[in-house]
């Protein structure tokens, strides 16, 4: 106790204490690279807020450099100051690279900036998943069709990045799909990763549309690999399905002395079936 207690007595008593203060104040140097570390540590997350800290900091940490080697003359808290800013540098351009590597066309950064990145996701997981549809997005001319009933097997996921399709039973209309929705959400929900199938719908171009396709196989390696990514999917297929589902329900005028347009559309059988297994595949997503 008694070596413990000498070691804090000297650690605490063992420098000269402040007797008189200065009076004048630092130079301008100094305070510059004050104002930069207070500014710099108010940087935020992602690789932009990464770009605004080490830039402020290495400019702080820079300032702070040419303050010790002028006024205080001192080549300890130069050479500190001078590694730091090195060190910033290094952060700042390293940073800089990942960014200009994971850049993408415009579509696909107004993709990300629609539904991913409200989401919390990075450029570095966005850029997974836009290697795996290749970085392509597909045109499909008015009045094509993307999908036929009982003949198009269901081998991809698709996503809809401009334009209307219209989605149809045996002739009779559903709903329609917007963009930042999935073509075939409904079939691959229905389905394991290996089991096949074809679409019971028919989607049609109503305009001249343009969507981003991923293949069923290289998707779901892409999820085993990445778990956060199969779960990311899993939530944005579970909230585009009920969204069609509500499309559905959206079509239901309830009033007094009205006939609900889902009376009609559900009295057809063709139709009534696949509203029903469109229920089933939502429930199946919640449990």
């Amino acid at each position: 106790m008694g070596e413990n207690a000498s070691f804090w007595e000297s650690l605490i008593y063992a420098h000269p204490t402040c007797t008189t203060w200065k009076q004048e104040a630092e130079g301008s140097i100094y305070h510059l690279a004050s104002i930069f570390f207070v500014v710099g540590f108010m940087g935020g997350s992602g690789f932009f807020g990464l770009l605004y800290v080490f830039s402020l900091l290495g400019l702080g940490f820079l300032c702070s450099s040419v303050w010790a080697w002028l006024d205080v003359c001192a080549a300890d808290i130069f050479s500190w100051n001078f590694v730091l800013f090195a060190i910033c540098f290094v952060q700042f351009v390293y940073v800089t690279y990942q960014v200009r590597s994971v850049a993408f066309d415009r579509e696909f950064q107004e993709l990300y900036s629609a539904l991913f990145q409200p989401l919390g996701i990075s450029l570095t997981v966005y850029r997974k998943i836009v290697l795996c549809c290749d970085a392509e997005v597909i045109t499909l001319e008015k009045e094509h069709c993307y999908a036929m009933q009982g003949k198009t097997p269901i081998d991809k996921l698709s996503l809809l990045v401009s334009g209307r399709i219209r989605v149809t039973v045996d002739g009779e209309f559903l709903h329609y799909i917007f963009p930042l929705q999935f073509l075939d959400s409904p079939e691959w929900d229905s389905l394991r990763p290996t089991e096949e199938g074809i679409f019971q719908v028919t989607l049609t171009a109503e305009t001249d549309c343009r969507y981003v396709a991923w293949r069923r196989k290289k998707l779901y390696l892409l999820f085993a690999k990445h778990r956060f990514i199969s779960r990311l999917f899993s939530i944005l297929i579970g909230s585009d399905i009920a969204e069609k589902l509500y499309a559905l329900n959206d079509r239901v005028h309830v009033g007094q002395g009205f006939r609900s347009l889902q009376d009609e559309y559900y009295s057809n059988e063709p139709t009534h079936r696949y509203s029903t297994r469109f229920c089933s595949r939502l429930q199946k997503f919640h449990s």
